[in-house]
């Protein structure tokens, strides 16, 4: 498969990391050379020092030989001229950047027209993602698939004192869980039985979505049985004002700090349930006039990792519920869970997953990029003429590091064991480390192309 990705940035670089994982064949275009120079020391794909709009430089690289093209700039305009560009000339399907919310009730129009085939908006999948969160019942960070019948949730252990220094095969009430992954200083660890558990270790427990509510009170972990009635959202960007506008919808008191003034009164004559402060929301003194600690969620969803985290912490401490900050870089994934965060946000992986779903095909019902992007959760149908049907897990051979965490059997959620025998149209959650997709792909491929190549080569 061929794919070309207009736009270097943190999206961009994602996609294209992503992809090379999985053997597909990328082109990276961007118009900042520098910006190429420093991805050509990371990744093995070919840049191009271009703009992603000129027709000859597209012919050039024979755009028509390719499958997909993402158009990923900074511009909506672009990103839909681009699309449009490379579909009449022959590219055979694109995908593109689109966020700016005056365009969300015309996007079908706009695909239709200009025939672009998937829009992705990167701040309204963010605060989607969001809105779940706060509206939810647990104070953890949690995955659902299987239409909801299975969930994958993430247990900080130094809220489980008895779990330290344990075996995971001592652990008690977890016959019908998995623990699929640790994160453990910085490093993540495939677990097996005798897998001894450390202080804190972040665990990533996947098992029916009932039998982690059991587990969840059996443990006595904080349930958040106080619903969101109000919140504060630190930055009227696109994220806030998304953010704003669901939760509003929703009967939630918001209340909005921003600073550019402009800004505020851009939101403010958009939604008119929301409270729209203009000032510095990193000043805890606006935010205490402002009546922070009655707050029951407080999100900082500003342009600077540093400023979410800060003041997201700074909230915590006030008393507030709910904590969740908006970041970027990947390296800050590693320290967010000892600051007391409830959760970290990040909008490369939520619209990277859900590119990677589209690249997969119809028979990819989910995507998710957890552990900071470097472990994901792919959910797959099982086909009916696939090798590996009909035959026990042990004697698959699947290779280290990669875990079927559950499958989904008449509508009925089995977590596997060795014995445990995949049927057509099983449903199959996959958690496998990024590192070890091409393992992951190869197993797959060792018959009849097997299920992921066939999805992969799919389009």
């Amino acid at each position: 498969m061929k794919v070309m990705v207009v736009g270097a940035g943190k999206l961009g670089y994602k996609l294209a990391e992503a992809m090379i994982n999985e053997d597909i064949y990328v082109t990276l275009v961007d118009s900042n050379p520098k910006v190429l120079e420093r991805i050509n020391d990371h990744l093995d794909v070919l840049t191009v020092n271009a703009n992603g709009t000129d027709i000859g430089v597209l012919k050039e690289l024979n755009i028509e030989t390719y499958d997909l093209l993402v158009a990923a700039t900074d511009s909506d305009e672009t990103n839909t001229v681009i699309c449009s560009l490379t579909k009449k000339i022959g590219c055979k399907k694109t995908i593109a950047r689109i966020r700016n919310p005056e365009y969300v009730q015309q996007l079908d129009f706009v695909k239709n027209e200009m025939g672009i085939d998937y829009i992705i908006n990167p701040e309204l999948a963010t605060a989607n993602a969001i809105e779940k969160y706060l509206l939810k019942s647990y104070s953890f960070n949690s995955e659902d698939f299987a239409s909801g019948k299975v969930s994958m949730v993430e247990f900080n252990l130094n809220s489980l004192e008895n779990f330290i220094g344990k075996k995971i095969m001592e652990l008690e009430d977890f016959e019908d869980l998995l623990i699929t992954a640790i994160s453990r200083d910085g490093n993540v660890i495939i677990p097996h039985g005798s897998t001894e558990l450390m202080e804190n270790d972040i665990i990533y427990v996947m098992g029916k979505s009932n039998n982690i509510d059991k587990l969840n009170k059996k443990l006595k972990v904080s349930i958040d049985k106080k619903s969101v009635k109000r919140a504060m959202i630190l930055g009227g960007g696109k994220i806030g004002y998304y953010l704003a506008q669901r939760l509003t919808a929703s009967n939630i008191n918001v209340t909005i700090v921003e600073q550019d003034k402009s800004r505020c009164h851009y939101i403010s004559e958009r939604l008119d349930n929301a409270l729209v402060i203009h000032g510095d929301g990193t000043d805890i003194n606006l935010l205490e006039e402002e009546d922070l600690a009655s707050m029951d969620a407080f999100i900082g969803v500003t342009g600077y990792d540093e400023q979410n985290l800060l003041m997201a912490l700074m909230a915590k401490q006030s008393g507030v519920n709910k904590t969740v900050a908006k970041i970027s870089r990947p390296s800050y994934v590693h320290v967010i869970d000892k600051l007391g965060i409830d959760a970290a946000i990040n909008p490369v992986n939520i619209t990277a997953s859900n590119i990677l779903k589209y690249i997969r095909g119809g028979k990819v019902v989910s995507v998710s990029l957890l552990l900071g992007g470097e472990g994901e959760v792919t959910e797959i149908i099982i086909g009916e003429d696939l090798t590996i049907v009909g035959k026990p897990i042990c004697e698959l051979g699947l290779p280290k590091g990669i875990i079927i965490g559950a499958i989904v059997h008449n509508g009925e959620v089995f977590i596997p064991n060795g014995k445990s025998v995949i049927y057509p149209k099983d449903r199959i959650i996959v958690f496998c480390l990024t590192s070890d997709m091409p393992a992951l792909k190869m197993f797959f491929k060792k018959s009849k192309g097997g299920i992921l190549g066939e999805l992969w080569n799919s389009n």
